[in-house]
């Protein structure tokens, strides 16, 4: 077991500086934000994560999870992570000031021969930039591990404790070796490359995911004007082991903290290298659409948004997380707002102020009933699991008029009609509720006949 260091207790710091602890290394974290770290010292999470706080908790308690907002003279660990925020900057690029300034504070104090581990998405090639700060540091010899990070927002612990893979990038193989004992426990594939294809991987990985949820959402669109089921093409797509079934559900689209910046970032990158990265552009413009999309059904249901009050259930931008970065439901209420539309939003666990300074001019709402109270439309916009269980006949009896969006095919269409609901969802045929027109008459031209 070691003794390690995490800079950062943002989301992947302090998932990672937990699960460290749970693999049985001492653990030293580092975060300028004194809220979140008498929080964190208390043995709350400062983030809504499945798990995360009881294994804070017990680390705590054992005494392997350290909390500090100081840096010390000199670090006790000989390996430190790198785990802080990299936001896109107005170019699109990503913002890796708070990387260097990391770098800056870390490498003066470290022994010779410790290792810098970056977990924090960036640029290609920042590796060698942290390698070149830590040389002029002047303290010794320090090496420089990629290590990107895969975890999942709403399943980062399971992510973390049972990855797919573990990517680590360097030049220095015994840098690499010593970084991969930590995780040996685990028992996981483990991929050894150089440090600027370890820093590809990440984007590459969060590219292609983003591209798939884009890919079906445009055969969504192209289901709903010719009258196929996107949820049963998804399922004969994903029977086919070349594809699988995994982010093939049409819906809003893609957000969070990773895929809107990722995605930017590499075209950004791309573009400035010289090369044209058509698809990724247009994976973010499919994204984009489908809460445009989103906003023309419910425009369509009412004959108009000016004057009307629609009620949104959800705010993160997906389950099982209080995330409402780049998140598709909060898109969706802005887009209403400038329409002329009274929104409301209720979510189970993002606090109301917090959605109001997202979407100011929002109703936050403490129930799902409050929103729905008076509002001439609802919209499905987050799939948390406690929606399910939600009485539909009696939403529909306090609403002022009957129109149901379901923005992530969440609800069965019978379920919906049966509490007197008028059914909108994404890429199903019209008798399951979707197309907001009636299907032209395919000729034999259309379909291939002579």
């Amino acid at each position: 077991m070691a003794r390690i260091a995490v800079i950062g207790c943002g989301y992947v710091g302090a998932v990672s500086a937990a699960c460290f602890a749970e693999l049985g290394h001492e653990v030293d974290c580092i975060d300028y934000d004194v809220s979140r770290i008498a929080l964190l010292k208390a043995g709350k999470s400062p983030i809504h994560e499945p798990g995360l706080e009881s294994l804070i908790a017990h680390h705590v308690d054992k005494g392997r999870l350290h909390f500090s907002t100081e840096y010390p003279e000199r670090f006790a660990a000989k390996i430190v992570f790198i785990a802080v925020n990299t936001p896109e900057s107005q170019e699109g690029a990503a913002d890796i000031r708070a990387v260097r300034d990391a770098v800056a504070m870390v490498a003066p104090r470290l022994a010779p021969g410790s290792i810098i581990v970056n977990k924090s998405t960036v640029p290609i090639g920042t590796g060698d930039l942290v390698a070149g700060m830590a040389r002029r540091a002047g303290g010794g010899p320090i090496s420089v591990v990629s290590n990107p990070e895969f975890l999942r927002e709403g399943s980062a612990i399971d992510d973390f404790m049972a990855p797919d893979r573990i990517v680590l990038g360097s030049d220095d193989l015994e840098a690499i070796s010593r970084v991969a004992e930590l995780y040996e426990p685990l028992d996981a594939p483990i991929l050894r490359v150089d440090i600027r294809t370890a820093e590809m991987v990440k984007y590459a990985s969060n590219a292609f995911l983003a591209t798939k949820i884009s890919f079906i959402n445009e055969i969504a669109s192209i289901c709903e004007a010719l009258g196929a089921d996107v949820e049963e093409v998804a399922r004969g797509m994903g029977l086919d082991d070349r594809i699988g079934p995994k982010f093939l559900k049409a819906g809003l689209g893609w957000g969070g903290s990773c895929f809107p910046k990722d995605v930017k970032a590499l075209a950004h990158m791309a573009s400035l290298h010289g090369t044209h990265p058509q698809l990724l552009r247009s994976v973010m413009d499919i994204n984009n659409g489908q809460r445009l999309r989103t906003v023309q059904k419910v425009r369509g249901a009412l004959g108009g948004l000016e004057g009307k009050r629609v009620a949104i259930l959800g705010a993160s931008f997906k389950a099982d997380t209080d995330d409402i970065r780049n998140s598709p439901a909060i898109d969706l209420a802005n887009l209403l707002i400038l329409e002329g539309a009274t929104v409301a939003i209720f979510d189970p666990v993002v606090p109301g102020a917090r959605i109001q300074s997202a979407a100011p001019g929002v109703e936050a709402s403490g129930s799902a009933m409050a929103a729905a109270s008076g509002s001439d439309a609802l919209v499905l916009a987050t799939d948390w699991p406690e929606f399910k269980e939600l009485d539909l006949r009696d939403l529909r009896q306090a609403m002022r008029h009957d129109v149901l969006v379901d923005a992530r095919n969440f609800y069965p269409a019978t379920r919906a009609r049966a509490a007197g609901f008028e059914y909108h969802c994404i890429g199903r045929p019209s008798e399951e509720g979707a197309p907001l027109r009636a299907l032209r008459p395919m000729t034999l031209a259309a379909v291939g006949g002579a």
